[in-house]
């Protein structure tokens, strides 16, 4: 086992890992910038260092500095979290270079799994379905009303380095085609310095189903069930929860299997996931897979009961899982709230500032993550995410009037929060009855 880690993060996910390192008697050296400057989090690590200035291309996205507070820390591992450096797989490399070990996948998995076109590829050879599309990128505007004419309209256009959205376009026909495939590469060559698109079926009302693996380097894989993820604005999820609501009990098998397989054949190592959408007729397609740690782990912890976190330290320690596929039993119902920095009344605006007062709920089954306090200043430079409210219950029903009450407790005062749009959303007939896909949101309110 690691004798001192370091986190290549800040906010909620470094305190995570801080709290699963020290739960395993494992040290930890953390890292930020000026803009993170006094965050109280920094207090629980037993060693830290400034590494830039607030500009994460000064900071949290400079390899050199984080491998030199790792060295100068004596850390024998990095841990990357979520965003940031965590999918980069120079970084990831570099980290080994150093004799340093990365907390995650090989830089070969994540190379290959990160780019949506081979990994599209790798699944179909894993028997993993694909929605239909184009077989490799569009070269040209010609080869992709080709294809558009082959799968039939509507399309979507995507770019095969992309996430979060970007370089993603919808066409419905051959003039619509001609601009999105043009927007989509500027957009995916703006983002990604990766202009390279293909083209696949456009899925009507889709759901948005992914499942959490685990593997280590003993040839071990297992699946910890799936999550829901529909409950999104603009690509970006705001409510997750397992299981995944009126998701047929052969689908869920059929599903988590397909996930596990894709993994085998990727020869992955550590914590990932398997993101597919499913459709109307509870068809489901692979669309890719994240290799990280996520950030709606947590729902996947409750219903298991396992420490991803630490699972992931024991995988890159090279321990083998200490259970099997039939140990892990999905309990109960989870749901997860993002709790961001932002103002739902005039569309989702940021809302950095200085937190004047904070009440955190509690009671059986309520879980906060969060690294914000009384007297902190919510940064404007960084992602607005303040927390994540977790709740746990037998039933989703349960849940449901769990969170309500744990959302109605939350008090987050000076800043504009998302809790007031989480409780209306919580209450609506179509969410409650678990009729959901990734346009509900944004259809009923207008987004």
């Amino acid at each position: 086992m690691f004798n001192r880690i370091l986190v290549a993060n800040r906010g909620e996910i470094a305190l995570r890992i801080i709290r699963a390192c020290k739960e395993l008697g494992i040290e930890t050296v953390a890292v930020f910038s000026e803009g993170d400057r006094g965050s109280r989090y920094l207090e629980l690590a037993d060693e830290t260092y400034c590494i830039g200035t607030a500009k994460s291309a000064d900071s949290y996205l400079k390899v050199d500095q984080l491998i030199s507070a790792a060295e100068v820390g004596n850390a024998a591992a990095i841990h990357p979290g979520y965003g940031f450096l965590a999918e980069n797989a120079y970084f990831n490399n570099v980290c080994r270079d150093c004799n340093i070990e990365f907390i995650g996948p090989t830089p070969e998995a994540m190379d290959m799994l990160g780019d949506k076109n081979r990994a599209r590829n790798l699944a179909r050879k894993a028997k993993v379905p694909v929605v239909p599309g184009s077989e490799g990128l569009i070269e040209t505007e010609e080869e992709a009303k080709r294809v558009a004419h082959e799968i039939g309209f509507p399309v979507l256009i995507k770019a095969t380095a992309g996430g979060g959205g970007k370089g993603m376009r919808v066409a419905e026909n051959d003039l619509a085609l001609s601009n999105a495939y043009q927007q989509a590469q500027t957009e995916a060559k703006a983002a990604f310095g990766n202009g390279a698109v293909y083209i696949e079926r456009f899925v009507q009302k889709p759901r948005h189903v992914e499942v959490q693996v685990l593997a280590d380097h003993h040839g071990n894989v297992v699946h910890l069930w799936e999550r829901e993820c529909s409950t999104q604005r603009r690509h970006q999820k705001l409510i997750e929860e397992s299981p995944a609501p009126k998701l047929p009990a052969k689908t869920r098998k059929e599903i988590c299997d397909a996930a596990v397989r894709l993994v085998k054949e990727a020869k992955y190592t550590n914590a990932g996931t398997v993101e597919f959408i499913v459709d109307q007729e509870n068809n489901f397609y692979f669309i890719e897979v994240n290799a990280r740690i996520q950030v709606e782990h947590p729902v996947s912890e409750m219903v298991t009961g396992i420490d991803l976190i630490q699972a992931q330290i024991r995988v890159a320690a090279g321990e083998p899982l200490p259970f099997k596929q039939k140990d892990i039993v999905q309990k109960g119902c989870a749901i997860e709230c993002r709790i961001n920095a932002e103002d739902p009344a005039n569309n989702f605006r940021p809302s950095p500032g200085r937190i004047e007062n904070i009440f955190v709920p509690g009671g059986l089954g309520v879980r906060f993550d969060s690294h914000v306090h009384a007297g902190y200043t919510v940064p404007p430079y960084y992602d607005s995410m303040l927390g994540k409210l977790i709740v746990h219950q037998p039933t989703r029903d349960q849940a449901i009037a769990c969170m309500l009450r744990a959302l109605e407790e939350l008090r987050i005062e000076g800043i504009q929060t998302t809790i007031p749009f989480h409780r209306e959303l919580l209450q609506h007939v179509e969410f409650v009855s678990g009729n959901i896909d990734t346009g509900f949101v944004e259809r009923t309110w207008q987004l």
